[in-house]
């Protein structure tokens, strides 16, 4: 016979469902008992997402006015969190949406535009475009803002700069945020060149490696820790952490939703770290086509019999690089996941392409190679024909740092 506490737990997440599937408007939807929420337990010893974490962190925001900063990737057992929130009566004021928008489906660096979500008709505000934090109008509006966005734990995704600007909006106007945090399936390892200040830009905010070994959360504790939000010595971001339940970085974790439209699969996630080095520079990373991230390519590879074709792909890349070119180069689909996560970052992609691709302008947009290289120094190394041994031992003193600096922040082992 099944308990009380567990029938009610099986009520609760039906309502849920009928509730959500019934509504199309803010208004339609009818709130659900919080006190049973609240009653609602789990086995103490399974792993939970921050988002799952109800008790944690629904009551700061009982009578409140809410900002919610999400995306796609906002979900618990496929239901959005702000459906969630929507139908436990949480009064949710605005929503803000990153690169890729709310929906998850805009192009690399399109601009996002404000309007009203289709589904729940709140208030949908881009961070962006022309603004990448939430203005004085919409904090004066609210009194407290939720955080829950998947991230890869590459410095260059920009969904941890998009964090930045939230958490000084908060700081400078006083209102608290709370993160929901999520696994971060890179986490299992702290690699790459750290950002020098004077290459500071939206895809790397901070003197952190390309791979920083953090949560999203764990980020977010550095970033208020180091006093990094704007450079000032006194902002502080009054900040709530929603950890995970028996999490880990060596934990695999495979991601239920794609991140943004060109991350896939996780061989993709794994292999991003290493390739996205690429947009700095004259090659394709295959996006035009059905495997972004898991190959490389320019008409001019040699030695190659591998191609593809980059065509414009609507909700993915409506215009590639070199597209309706064909370009050759390597086909990564048939790398080992495992070995991938394992393996880290690669700098043999990218030492192999700058030797084998016949153009003189292989570093055609040397300015944004550099910012997500974090310096010039990685792209001089590989003009001056220094191996991956050379170019890694060139930075290992400056990871010492970072790594000794990780370990003041981590909340999970």
């Amino acid at each position: 016979m099944l308990s009380s506490r567990l029938l009610k737990g099986i009520v609760f997440v039906f309502a849920i469902i009928i509730t959500i599937a019934c509504a199309s408007k803010v208004s339609a939807v009818a709130p659900v008992d919080e006190k049973q929420m609240l009653e609602v337990k789990s086995d103490s010893s399974s792993f939970k997402l921050g988002i799952a974490r109800f008790s944690n962190y629904l009551p700061l925001l009982r009578g409140k006015r809410v900002g919610v900063i999400a995306n796609h990737t906002a979900r618990i057992d496929n239901v959005h969190l702000v459906d969630t929130l929507l139908a436990l009566g949480v009064k949710i004021k605005y929503v803000f949406a990153p690169e890729h928008g709310f929906r998850g489906d805009a192009d690399a660096g399109a601009e996002v535009k404000d309007g009203l979500d289709p589904k729940t008709g709140l208030p949908l505000f881009s961070l962006y475009g022309k603004n990448k934090k939430p203005s004085k109008l919409w904090m004066d509006s609210l009194d407290v803002l939720v955080f829950d966005i998947q991230d890869v734990g590459a410095r260059f995704y920009t969904y941890i700069s998009t964090l930045h600007y939230v958490m000084q909006a908060c700081a400078e106007y006083g209102k608290p945020l709370i993160v929901l945090d999520r696994p971060n399936p890179n986490g299992n390892y702290v690699d790459g060149p750290v950002l020098q200040k004077k290459y500071k830009s939206f895809v790397g905010m901070h003197p952190i490696p390309v791979v920083h070994g953090l949560t999203i959360g764990e980020y977010a504790l550095m970033v208020n820790g180091e006093k990094w939000l704007h450079d000032s010595l006194t902002l502080r971001c009054p900040l709530t952490i929603v950890k995970m339940q028996n999490y880990n970085h060596a934990m695999v974790y495979d991601l239920p939703e794609h991140p943004s439209p060109n991350l896939t699969n996780m061989r993709s996630i794994y292999l991003y770290p290493s390739l996205c080095f690429f947009e700095g520079t004259v090659m394709s990373v295959g996006r035009g086509t059905e495997f972004p991230f898991e190959t490389y390519g320019h008409p001019k590879y040699k030695t190659s019999a591998f191609s593809f074709t980059p065509k414009p792909i609507k909700g993915k890349s409506m215009d590639p690089l070199l597209k309706d070119e064909k370009c050759f180069g390597r086909d990564l689909r048939a790398s080992n996941v495992d070995s991938l996560r394992t393996k880290g970052l690669d700098l043999q992609y990218l030492i192999d392409a700058y030797r084998n691709t016949s153009t003189e302008n292989f570093f055609a947009y040397a300015k944004f190679f550099d910012q997500l290289a974090g310096s010039d120094r990685l792209r001089k190394q590989i003009i001056a024909g220094m191996s991956e041994q050379e170019i890694r031992a060139s930075w290992q003193e400056e990871l010492t740092f970072y790594k000794g600096l990780r370990n003041k922040y981590l909340l999970y082992p």
